[in-house]
């Protein structure tokens, strides 16, 4: 499925077929751009970027490479082929044919998984637009601006969607999607996560590890949904999410490559003889990983929801890579263990687990989550290093379901407020961890240079060399 980009807005939904769905989209077109250019990456309108845009959905070669001025980018709207004998695997409706239309019984909740997943794109733009201006290469610089022009056609995915399945009502939703801010105090974005600051490129490198992550999660469950446009739209979103991991996971490995280097080179393990030279001490990152984990991992919701349930039953939404699991994908009478408090301790309790099912897949992100932080430890043992970062227990630092507000230490000991208050600084970030952090950021824009807290990535993007001008200011 070739992507046409002699349309107005480049797809392979046949767009120019449904008169009234493209003039629709071509009328939103516009708020788009004004969002773009209001909440975008900050000062890069002139810029030209070295970016990959989306030629096909075939997975062998679905993009190409080139210098793109951002407002310029070609956002459109992408979708995997059709099966037609696709079929629902999970759930009340197993076994029947995957929809093309919207149930009318269950309109109300694909909308609001719709609005959901395109709010939090947006969002993520938002939070990282002025990052450009502290950029520590030109190569971290085009990553962040990959990230977010794919953001913003990811944006565009379920856009299409609303206009295309929700008539009026998905109309209005798409033009509330460019009138919410993060952080906005009266008209802020859905999820707490994407109301959080990014204020510095250790917290992009996290955010793009441990919240894109999620997107990887919460798009793979989508990318089960009876609801076929749903499913095939996500599975694209996937590929070029992939990327957005890799910018976070290599990015915080490359952040401590050069930390270790800097304590090898000076013999100690001071952190302030570590920060001294310029470098960003190991227990911060820690404390980095603390707060970005703990905070990411409030996105999957409510350990215990009947919300979950609904979706799964009605065939809306289901586990992550639900067609390898070896139940009845239909879970009635199956239970799943959930944390409560009982005195000072956390226990596991038994409940449904149709009603446990944002706690399965909050336990197969922390699974898949570990992997990657193993890979940095790898970085660190490699340098002869005696530390190791640990991804805090799933109760510490809560600010959804039962354990809200439930002083957790990161070891997973529930503590009293005067231990917590005696913790906090070596646990989460402090505002002088943050303000030193920030004291380091520095736009960095000869080809090749890379600033001195960070170290070089072992290959450059698309087999380019590291001095590739992968951003041309004008």
């Amino acid at each position: 499925m070739n992507i046409d980009y002699g349309e107005k807005i480049p797809n392979n939904v046949e767009l120019a077929g449904d008169k009234v769905l493209q003039r629709a989209l071509e009328h939103w077109q516009p708020g788009f751009l004004g969002w773009w250019r209001e909440m975008g990456p900050d000062g890069s309108a002139g810029f030209d970027v070295y970016l990959r845009t989306a030629v096909s959905v075939d997975p062998k070669g679905w993009a190409q490479f080139g210098y793109v001025k951002m407002p310029d980018y070609r956002w459109g709207i992408f979708l995997n082929p059709q099966h037609e004998a696709r079929r629902i695997h999970f759930g009340d409706h197993l076994g029947e044919a995957a929809w093309q239309e919207v149930p009318g019984e269950h309109r109300a909740n694909l909308r609001r998984i719709i609005v959901t997943q395109g709010d939090t794109e947006p969002a993520s733009v938002e939070q990282q637009r002025h990052l450009g201006l502290t950029a520590p290469s030109l190569y971290d610089l085009r990553n962040l601006f990959q990230v977010n022009v794919e953001e913003g056609r990811h944006l565009w995915a379920m856009v299409y969607l609303l206009h295309r399945y929700f008539g009026r009502d998905g109309r209005e939703e798409a033009e509330a999607l460019l009138e919410r801010r993060s952080g906005d105090r009266d008209n802020p974005r859905i999820l707490g996560a994407f109301n959080e600051r990014t204020p510095d490129w250790l917290a992009f490198f996290m955010f793009t590890y441990f919240t894109d992550r999620d997107g990887k999660f919460q798009l793979c469950a989508l990318a089960e949904s009876g609801f076929d446009p749903l499913a095939r739209t996500t599975r694209f979103m996937l590929t070029e999410e992939a990327h957005h991991m890799f910018v976070g996971e290599s990015g915080v490995a490359r952040v401590l490559q050069r930390s270790c280097e800097v304590m090898n080179q000076l013999r100690t393990d001071d952190p302030a003889r570590v920060r001294a030279a310029g470098a960003i001490d190991l227990a911060t990152i820690q404390r980095y990983l603390n707060f970005h984990f703990s905070v990411t991992i409030d996105l999957f919701g409510a350990d215990q929801s009947s919300n979950a349930a609904i979706f799964y039953s009605s065939g809306l939404k289901g586990r992550f890579e639900e067609e390898k699991r070896s139940d009845d994908h239909v879970l009635k009478g199956q239970s799943y263990g959930v944390l409560e408090v009982r005195g000072d301790r956390l226990v596991e309790k038994p409940v449904p687990m149709l009603n446990a099912l944002n706690e399965v897949l909050r336990d197969d992100y922390i699974k898949d989550s570990i992997g990657g932080v193993e890979r940095w430890n790898r970085v660190i043992e490699k340098a002869g290093i005696p530390f190791r970062l640990k991804v805090p227990h799933k109760a510490f630092h809560r600010r959804i379901g039962t354990l809200s507000g439930v002083r957790v230490a990161p070891d997973g000991r529930i503590v009293s407020e005067a231990e917590w208050q005696a913790g906090e600084r070596d646990w989460l970030p402090t505002e002088a961890d943050r303000a030193f952090v920030a004291s380091l950021m520095g736009r960095v824009v000869e080809p090749g240079r890379f600033a001195g807290w960070i170290a070089p990535p072992a290959s450059g993007i698309n087999r380019q060399p590291l001095d590739f001008e992968y951003v041309r200011f004008g």
